[in-house]
């Protein structure tokens, strides 16, 4: 059978968050009466709650996190790869509400069970949870650590996708929380190569991610006009693909405020 998550995980990974959530809402409203359907309710479920999540409702969506971790567990099993995603999702809205060290904690976890999986699904999962708990490492300005596990994972990483651009982010971030800008603008600039080529569709999830990036370096190297114009331009950018409760929006808006001396 067609799996009816196709357009929802689509919306979801083009960055088209409130779509998303609605057509995974809308998938998981229909009755399922195949015993090997009773899955798909829940997948709609953890899809709806990321899409929440990347509309700025973290709360919401821990919520709906902890209810389908059971769910998913007695349908799978505790170490199945659907089952490890839901928990590396779950730890990455943990960070969005601040609690750090407990989504570096549960995604080195999640990372060093999908690594014992076969297949290229628990691969990438592997990787995914790596991403977020070098993001949980960066906001508990362990940067070094963060720097660590972002060029251990690219090494073992080589393809010219949305992993990579992801770790490639990370890297940039902790090196500027170094102090290592010009660095941070070099591996911005490898950032950006990445995507190159890629369509409208496939750079909207990172949306203003390497100009935001790359104005914080610049700043710190005292090219502030530069910065300005690059920090407007990731602000503006995404506020439009995402909206002003975003954490990117927000970052760019007060990277902003904080280089015009508001």
């Amino acid at each position: 059978m067609t799996n009816p998550l196709l357009q929802a995980t689509a919306l979801y990974h083009a960055g088209r968050y409130a779509e998303a959530e609605a057509e995974a809402r809308s998938v998981a409203a229909v009755p399922r009466t195949k015993p090997e359907d009773e899955v798909f309710v829940p997948l709609a479920m953890g899809i709806a709650a990321l899409a929440a999540s990347a509309q700025g409702r973290h709360t919401e969506a821990l919520s709906t996190f902890d209810a389908l971790l059971p769910v998913f567990g007695g349908l799978c099993g505790a170490n199945h790869t659907l089952t490890l995603k839901l928990r590396s999702d779950r730890a990455q809205v943990l960070t969005a509400l601040g609690r750090h060290a407990e989504c570096e904690a549960e995604c080195a976890a999640v990372a060093n069970l999908a690594a014992r999986n076969a297949g290229p699904e628990a691969a990438l999962l592997a990787i995914h949870a790596r991403v977020g708990q070098i993001q949980a490492l960066s906001a508990l300005a362990l940067n070094r650590e963060a720097e660590a596990v972002s060029r251990r994972t690219l090494a073992t990483h080589c393809e010219s996708d949305q992993a990579t651009l992801i770790l490639r982010l990370g890297l940039v971030r902790s090196l500027n929380a170094q102090g290592r800008h010009e660095e941070a603008l070099a591996e911005a600039k490898r950032a950006d190569e990445v995507r190159r080529g890629w369509s409208e569709e496939q750079r909207r999830p990172e949306t203003g991610a390497v100009e935001l990036l790359s104005a914080i370096a610049l700043l710190e190297l005292g090219r502030g006009a530069d910065a300005r114009s690059l920090a407007a331009a990731a602000h503006d950018d995404c506020l439009a693909a995402f909206g002003p409760d975003n954490s990117r929006t927000t970052e760019a808006r007060m990277l902003l405020d904080r280089i015009d001396g508001v």
